[in-house]
This record gives structure tokens, sequence and C-alpha cells, in this order.
């Protein structure tokens, strides 16, 4: 159980909310956030790495999670905030957000995209390819501004997690190659251009992930690179990003480890090969997003039909599903659960957690072991803050949930809950048709 979550006389509390209130003020599916489990994970980055090193930076991966609230704790707690498409751009600058402290990712950034972060002046944009670096430096010439920029390289290392969240690897649709007939004409040519500011490289090798091997792996090779750009060009690389992917805990079978067991080994590496090679030491990024907001999540369901197959299985279904939340399906991520009202009772079965949509593949957990079920029980499933919302979808018509954000006994809806009018407020018919 994570600290924000508490049992008081059978009933799951969420910091000191009454889950069964909350799903019946707020109505299911429903997302709620811990506000201290969000301020307590930005305070470990600072204590275990920011305060714990010098020269070094720490940025909120947005793609986790973003809302208007969220951009405000990430600000307050004074980090980075790391943004993957214009959509998450412009929501941290309507925020009011600092532009000077977005990173901006992205394999296939458009130019209109690219060309809203150079006149907003992010901090950094983060080239993944040799046709971003040729339309960046066709706009900045345009518009007549600088624009500074680390290149994402593909590592070409494994980590432990599944395939379809591993990013380091050589066979990736993200990065530039390390081949030297791909990389260092690269670097020769950003080094020529007048109006762009090289800073470094940037890698990330995959999300969930509990041993620091292949960030450890990764980063030496990011070291190698520096020397050789700084033999090859004589150019000093100002900043190493090493992305994040540290692991958190969805099941009791996870066990997580500490920010500082990945950050500490980084640092140990970089600062080792720095002095052993008379080279500078470069400003170290970090880039954790479901580190923050993933366990803070949980949502609230409604159960609804109970489909008993003597000798096979027992179908429990909730009223969401893939559609509020789609790792099952995608990569069959695994979850715990509980019925708010019989938190502290024994399990008398075990049943597979099935969604409303309509697919085979719409099940949230197998093997999950629940009391006896009464109607419309509500059920509680753990570490829904990152990927969840941010991946939701309207699959079968479905309305997005609302979420709220919990401040000790304090609820405040963050996100309304759709409508059907909504599903419908962007549709058009021609003429002939009506």
């Amino acid at each position: 159980m994570h600290e924000h979550i508490h049992i008081k006389n059978g009933t799951l509390y969420i910091e000191d909310c009454n889950a069964l209130e909350l799903a019946q003020r707020y109505k299911t599916p429903l997302y709620v956030m811990s506000e201290s489990s969000i301020r307590q994970k930005c305070q470990m980055v600072k204590s275990d790495f920011l305060d714990k090193h010098d020269d070094v930076h720490a940025a909120y991966a947005s793609k986790a999670m973003l809302t208007t609230a969220l951009i405000k704790i990430i600000q307050q707690e004074g980090l980075y905030m790391d943004v993957v498409s214009g959509g998450e751009l412009y929501m941290a600058i309507q925020a009011d957000f600092p532009t000077d402290k977005i990173i901006f990712h992205g394999n296939n950034k458009s130019l209109e995209e690219l060309e809203y972060a150079i006149k907003h002046q992010v901090g950094r944009i983060v080239v993944d390819n040799l046709y971003e670096l040729k339309a960046l430096n066709t706009l900045c010439a345009a518009l007549n501004r600088r624009a500074r920029i680390l290149f994402r390289i593909t590592p070409g290392v494994a980590s432990s997690t599944h395939d379809y969240i591993a990013t380091g690897k050589k066979d990736s649709k993200f990065g530039i190659s390390l081949d030297d007939a791909v990389i260092y004409p690269a670097i020769q040519e950003v080094l020529n251009q007048p109006l762009i500011d090289f800073m470094g490289f940037h890698f990330h090798v995959g999300s969930q992930i509990f041993d620091h091997t292949s960030h450890i792996k990764a980063t030496e090779i990011a070291l190698n690179l520096i020397k050789n750009v700084k033999e090859r060009f004589d150019f000093t690389v100002k900043e190493l990003n090493t992305g994040g992917g540290y692991g958190v805990k969805y099941t009791r079978d996870d066990v997580p480890q500490t920010i500082a067991y990945f950050t500490d080994a980084i640092m140990e590496t970089i600062d080792g090969f720095c002095k052993t090679n008379h080279i500078a030491r470069p400003t170290v990024f970090i880039e954790p997003g479901r580190f923050i907001v993933g366990e803070a999540g949980i949502t609230l369901y409604k159960i609804g039909s109970v489909k008993e197959l003597p000798g096979i299985r027992t179908y429990v279904a909730v009223d969401g599903g893939m559609t509020d939340n789609i790792r099952p399906a995608l990569y069959q991520a695994k979850y715990e659960a509980l019925i708010v009202t019989k938190a502290d009772l024994p399990a008398s079965q075990t049943v597979t957690l099935c969604g409303k949509c309509c697919e085979s593949g719409d099940i949230l957990i197998e093997n999950l072991p629940l009391p006896v079920i009464d109607e419309d029980d509500i059920l509680a499933v753990f570490s829904t803050g990152a990927y969840n919302y941010s991946m939701a979808s309207h699959y079968n018509k479905h309305t997005l949930p609302a979420m709220v954000l919990v401040n000790g006994s304090n609820a405040f809806e963050i996100i309304k809950r759709e409508t059907y009018e909504d599903l419908v407020r962007f549709d058009q018919v021609p003429d002939y048709l009506k």
C-alpha cells in the first residue's frame, strides 16, 4: 500500500478523502490523484539528485500525465518540463510555465510545432533526426531566432522491460544512429549552423526499469561520444540528458529502486570518466515522469455485471476499461485492486476484471482476489497516475472520466467529466446529407 492510501474502518481513504464518497460525488469511472504523493516524489528528486550533485537539473516528463493543475505543481516544485508534442507545449505555455525550462522532444515534429517552439524560445529542442535539423536551420534563419538543441542518440543498449517501452536499442524509431558515417557528419553540420547552439546529447533507454545497468551502459556510450567530439572537433559538449524510465510499484511483486540508485550510479560514471579523460563535466539532466505521478493515481470504478463460467473463470465488469487504461491491452501491464468498502476483508474468490468495451482484450486485471461482490460496489485500481489519462480514448464513443486532485481532506475537480454532447462537438455534416 502506498503512503497516501489508508484503510479506516474497512474503507479505503486517499489521503484523508473517503474513496466511496469521492465516487458518489464525482461519479465513476474517476481518476484520483494524490497531491501529497506527487510533491513527495518531487522532493525525492530534489534531495536525492538536485541537492546532492552540482550543475544538474530534472525535468518532469509530461507525457506520463498532463493537466494544468499538475503543471502548476511542477512549477512550484522547481522542476523543468519535458514535452513531446505541440499540444503539450501549448498547455505548458498557456499555464505560464517558464519556456526556458521546457525541453521539447519528439521523433517527427512538424514545421508548425518547431516554429511555435522557436518563437516561444523553449529551453531545449531535442533533435531526433537529420530531417529535423535541416528544418530547424531553415526556420531559425526565416525567424532570425536562435535555437538551443541536443541530439537524441540511439545508444544501442537493451533494457529489462516490455519491448514496447524499450527505446534505447539500435532498432528504434527514436534517435540518431551512432554509426560513424551518420553521427559525426551530423555533428559537423550542426556546428556550422550560425543560429543553432549545439548543447550536447540526450538518450532514453526505456520505461518501468528496476535495474540501472542499461542506464550506466548508455551513459558510458554517450561519454565516449563526448570525448570523441572533443578530439575530432575541439568542441566541448555542455549538456548530457540521461532521460528517465525509473520503475514504480504496480503490484506487490514490484520492488522499485530509489531515484538515487539510478542517479548516483549515473553521476559516479560521469564524474569518473570526465576526471580520467581530463574533459569538462557536462551539465546533467534527468527526466522522470512515471516516477513522479504513477503511484499518485487511483482509478475508481463501479462494478456492473458478473459472469460466472463454472470451472473456467468469473468475469467482473466495471464501467470503464481500455478507454481509460489501455496499458493492460497494449503491453500486458499488471495492476492490483480492491473494493473500497471491503478493503480489509479477506478474498473469497479469484476473478478476471474486465471493461465494458466491445473487445475481448479489454481485460484490466487477471486473477484478482476479491471478497464477496455486491451490486454497485466501488472498486479501486492502484498506480494509475501515469499513461492512463494521457492515453485515454473515445473508443466505442465512451466519454472520458473526470479527474480529482486530493489534498488532505479536500478534493478538487481538475478535469471535468465529458458528456455525450462533447462527443459530437466537432462533428460537421455536409449540406447534401442534411
